[in-house]
C-alpha cells in the first residue's frame, strides 16, 4: 500500500474515532443533564399556567429569580452562591423554562402575577426578592404590582431598561447570539467546550475577567455553564426574555427597599441598567464593582453574599 494511502486511512480512522468519542461524551453529558432537571422540583397549577419550583432551607423566605438560559436549577445554584444560612429559598422556573408554562401573549407583568399566585399556594405572605440578570424585569414588576408581598428587592447584574445607544445595541447583539446558541442542545454543548472564551465574552465577561479567575472562581463559572444544559427545554423561555418589554421608567413606583449590585464592565446587562434603577427607584442603593462582568456573582462571591445577606436580613421580619 502506498504510504500516502496508508496515511490517509490512518487519518480517517483517527477522525472517526475522535467523532465517536465526541458523540459519546455529548450523549453522556446530556443524559446526566436531563436526569438532573427531571428530579427534585415540584409543579403547581395557577391561573398563569403551571409553575415549577423548589424549596430549600429554613428561615426568612427569599424568592430567587433566575436569569436567561436558566430554570429552577440555575436559581438554586445562584441562590446557594449569594445567600447564606438562615433563609428559605423559593426558586421557580420562569415562563417557558423547563416545566413552567408560557401563557400566550404573556409579559413580565404576568410573570409577576404568577409569582404572587405561587406564594399564595405555598402560604407565604411576604418575601425578600433576589433577581439575577433577565430575572430583573419580572422581579421589578412584582414589587410594583404586589408591593405588600416584597419585603426587599435585590437586583444582581439585572436588566432594567431599554436603550438605543451603541453599547446597548452591542449588548442586544450578544443576547441574540446567546438565544441562537440556546436553541439546540448540541450547539450549546459544542460551543461552550470548543469556544469557551468566546462564549464567556458573549455572556458579558471579557478576556481580562476570565484571565483573572482563580481556581474556585473558575469552578463556579464552569458549574454555571454546565447547569445551562440541556438548553432545548429552556428555549421558549429564552425567546420570551428576548422579546418581552422591559419595565423602564415605571419602576419609579417601587417602594420596597432596593439594593442594586452590578459590575461596571458588564457588557451583557450594561451598567446603565444599575444607574437607571438607582435613579428611578426611591431610596435604592448601589453597590458597584469595577470588574466582574456579568459573572460578578461568581467572581466576587464573598463580597456579593455579604451585601445580599445584610440587605435581606435588615428588612426581614424577626
Amino acid at each position: 500500500m502506498p504510504i500516502a494511502t496508508a496515511c490517509g486511512l490512518l487519518a480517517a480512522v483517527a477522525l472517526a474515532a475522535a467523532a465517536a468519542a465526541v458523540t459519546l461524551a455529548y450523549r453522556r453529558d446530556m443524559a446526566r443533564a436531563y436526569a438532573r432537571i427531571g428530579a427534585g422540583s415540584e409543579r403547581l397549577a395557577t391561573p398563569w399556567g403551571d409553575i415549577e419550583y423548589t424549596l430549600a432551607g429554613s428561615g426568612a423566605p427569599v424568592l430567587v429569580v433566575h436569569g436567561s438560559g436558566g430554570g429552577f436549577d440555575q436559581g438554586e445554584f445562584l441562590g446557594r452562591l449569594v445567600l447564606g444560612d438562615g433563609v428559605r429559598r423559593i426558586t421557580p422556573s420562569r415562563f417557558g423554562y423547563l416545566r413552567s408554562s408560557l401563557p400566550a401573549g404573556a409579559g413580565f407583568a404576568d410573570q409577576a402575577h404568577a409569582y404572587a399566585a405561587l406564594l399564595d399556594r405555598l402560604g407565604i405572605d411576604r418575601v425578600a426578592v433576589v433577581a439575577f440578570s433577565h430575572g430583573g424585569p419580572s422581579a421589578l414588576w412584582l414589587a410594583m404590582l404586589h408591593p405588600q408581598r416584597v419585603a426587599s428587592l435585590t437586583l444582581l447584574s439585572a436588566g432594567v431598561t431599554a436603550s438605543a445607544d451603541a453599547a446597548q445595541q452591542q449588548a442586544d447583539r450578544q443576547g441574540a447570539a446567546l438565544m441562537w446558541i440556546f436553541q439546540r442542545d448540541y450547539r450549546c454543548w459544542a460551543l461552550t467546550r470548543a469556544l469557551r472564551g468566546r462564549f464567556l465574552a458573549l455572556m458579558g465577561a471579557d478576556a481580562q475577567v476570565v484571565a483573572a479567575l482563580g481556581p474556585e472562581q473558575r469552578r463556579l463559572v464552569d458549574e454555571l455553564i454546565e447547569i445551562m444544559n440541556p438548553v432545548e427545554p429552556r428555549a421558549a423561555g429564552t425567546a420570551f426574555d428576548h422579546r418581552a418589554a422591559l419595565p423602564d421608567a415605571r419602576i419609579a413606583a417601587i417602594r420596597a427597599p432596593t439594593l442594586v449590585i452590578h459590575a461596571r464592565d458588564d457588557s451583557l446587562q450594561r451598567f446603565a441598567n444599575a444607574e437607571a434603577a438607582v435613579r428611578l427607584i426611591p431610596g435604592a442603593r448601589l453597590a458597584a464593582f469595577e470588574r466582574g462582568g456579568h459573572l460578578l456573582a461568581a467572581v466576587e462571591r464573598d463580597a456579593v453574599r455579604a451585601l445580599v445577606m445584610q440587605h435581606v436580613r435588615a428588612h426581614s421580619r424577626p
